[in-house]
């Protein structure tokens, strides 16, 4: 029996009564201007957040992991379809991958790198991987994996074996795209292909590199073809390609990041790109569109509160950490 819009209705509910509790614009700003780590904790523990006060960045990064890790299963168990929280699981099965394959070849234990936001367990994994016992596996990621340890066996260079498992992650969403034929879902993962994109072509010219790296960086399946970007002449004709779509913003600060300019502006615009994007679902009542936007959510807000948090400890100026905040969904 297929999934309806309207198997959705119980979920919806739950995730949209959430949000409201979420940290907003306005909560991140006033936790940056906390006068010290301690009150800044306890603003982040009324968005539903552990109390962090007396740990370090080591202990706010094993809370926060713990947190999304917790959020994801229970999603899952609630959700109709387990595909649209596979979305974002995904992306921890291939970090994972890239953390003990680099392990392996300096002879140094991953375990503290690895998330148990996957879909598989991180210490299985690593086990799986070292051995090379990967036919449990999805063929795509067990073949990504082998893939990545040769080029990394080859040439000696991590951004390499980098490049194999980001090509494949993101073959992987728009395969799963491509199958839930969801068109805000298959929106999202091309805005996401895009984003990546810009920031590589633009990443390239600031530093000078050759074509084929470029070429190995590109990911296929956004809404301007690799092709293009490969043929373009210089950064504004690149930026051209985005000046109408979500990334319009960051498109026009791509000639001034490539010209030695601070990245910082440049790619903050790049991921609140894909924030406004989502936003455009928050008006539907129900439906798989709630699930990715909530998720979506959740990881920018932990990405926020891991940097308020962490820059509070080290007492970072209230200025950096805000130029260096995203948007908020909430």
């Amino acid at each position: 029996m297929s999934v309806t819009k309207e198997d959705y209705l119980c979920l919806s509910a739950i995730l949209r009564a959430r949000e409201p509790k979420m940290l907003s614009d306005d909560r991140a700003e006033r936790m940056v201007e906390a006068e010290g780590f301690e009150e800044a904790a306890r603003l982040l523990s009324e968005c539903g957040y552990p109390d962090f006060t007396g740990m370090n960045a080591a202990g706010i990064d094993r809370a926060l992991s713990e947190h999304r890790a917790g959020i994801f299963s229970e999603t899952e168990r609630l959700s109709p379809e387990t595909e649209y929280v596979d979305v974002f699981r995904i992306r921890y099965d291939y970090h994972n991958a890239k953390a003990i394959i680099k392990a392996a070849a300096m002879d140094t234990d991953p375990a503290h790198l690895l998330s148990s936001s996957g879909r598989f367990p991180p210490d299985k994994l690593l086990e799986d991987i070292n051995e090379e016992k990967l036919s449990y596996y999805p063929p795509v990621f067990g073949a990504a994996v082998m893939e990545a340890k040769s080029e990394l066996a080859k040439s000696g260079n991590p951004q390499v074996s980098d490049f194999v498992l980001d090509r494949v992650y993101f073959a992987e969403l728009t395969q799963l795209a491509g199958k839930k034929d969801n068109a805000f879902f298959t929106g999202y993962v091309k805005v996401l292909i895009d984003a990546a994109n810009l920031k590589s072509a633009v990443r390239t010219l600031r530093m000078g590199k050759s074509a084929l790296f470029l070429e190995n960086a590109l990911i296929p399946g956004g809404s301007c073809d690799v092709s293009r970007i490969l043929a373009a002449k210089d950064a504004d004709e690149v930026a051209s390609f985005f000046a109408q779509g979500p990334l319009s913003a960051a498109a026009a600060l791509a000639s001034e990041a490539v010209s030695g300019n601070a990245m910082t502006a440049f790619e903050k615009a790049c991921d609140n790109a894909v924030n406004e994007y989502l936003k455009k679902a928050k008006f539907v009542s129900y439906g798989p569109e709630t699930v990715v936007t909530y998720l979506a959510a959740v990881e920018n807000e932990i990405t926020a509160a891991r940097m308020i948090m962490t820059g509070k400890l080290s007492k970072i100026d209230a200025g950096v950490i805000k130029e260096r905040l995203r948007d908020m969904y909430a």
